[in-house]
C-alpha cells in the first residue's frame, strides 16, 4: 500500500490482476447459477471487471470488491434482460413478417455466375443492367473512368456468358435484361 495519507483502493495494477484471477471464476460460477446462462455469465462479469478496473483507485481490496463486481454484473445482466423484453415486445407488436416468396430458379442462376466473376465486373453489370444506369453513371458510382467501366462490361458479360451457357440463361437464347429482378 501507498502512504498512510493515500486511500485504501486498489490502484496497484498486481494487486488488481491478483483479485481478478482469485475472483473471476467464482464469479462467473455464481452469475451463472444467477442468469442461467453461461455465455451471459462470462459477458456481464467480463464488463463488471471492465468497470472495476476503470475505478480501481476507488476499489478496496480489503473492503468487499468481489461483492461489487457481483453487483455491477447483476445489475448488467438485467439491463440486457430488459433491452431483449424491449425488442421482443415490439417485434410481438409488428405481428408476423411478411412472407417472402424464394427467388426464382433463373433468379438463382444469375446470382450464382455473377459471384463466380471479379467484383469490379460484377458490379459494373449489376450496376450496368440490373440497376439500369448507364455507363457514366456506373462510372461515376464506382468512381473509375468511362472506359473502365466498358472494359468491366465487356470482360463480365463475357464471364457471364461462358458461365450461364447451357443453363436457361444461355445469353444465345435469353436476353440479360429479360432476367431483370426474378
Amino acid at each position: 500500500m501507498g502512504p498512510p495519507d493515500e486511500p485504501h483502493g486498489c490502484a496497484d495494477a498486481y494487486e488488481f490482476d491478483a483479485f481478478y484471477a482469485a475472483s473471476v471464476g467464482r464469479l462467473i460460477g455464481q452469475l451463472y447459477a444467477m442468469t442461467g446462462d453461461l455465455a451471459e455469465a462470462q459477458d456481464v462479469v467480463q464488463e463488471a471487471f471492465v468497470r472495476a478496473w476503470e475505478r480501481r483507485g476507488e476499489l478496496d481490496l480489503n473492503g468487499a470488491p468481489e461483492a461489487w463486481v457481483r453487483t455491477v454484473a447483476w445489475r448488467l445482466a438485467v439491463s440486457r434482460w430488459r433491452r431483449v423484453r424491449t425488442a421482443l415486445s415490439f417485434v410481438r407488436r409488428q405481428g408476423p413478417p411478411a412472407t417472402v416468396p424464394p427467388p426464382e430458379p433463373h433468379h438463382v442462376l444469375l446470382v450464382q455466375a455473377l459471384r463466380q466473376i471479379p467484383e469490379a465486373q460484377r458490379r459494373a453489370v449489376v450496376l450496368h443492367h440490373l440497376c439500369d444506369l448507364t455507363v457514366e453513371q456506373v462510372a461515376a458510382e464506382a468512381d473509375c473512368p468511362v472506359g473502365t467501366v466498358k472494359a468491366q462490361l465487356s470482360r463480365g458479360r463475357a464471364a457471364l456468358a461462358r458461365l450461364l451457357a447451357d443453363t436457361e440463361l444461355d445469353p444465345r437464347t435469353t436476353r440479360l435484361s429479360e432476367v431483370r429482378h426474378g
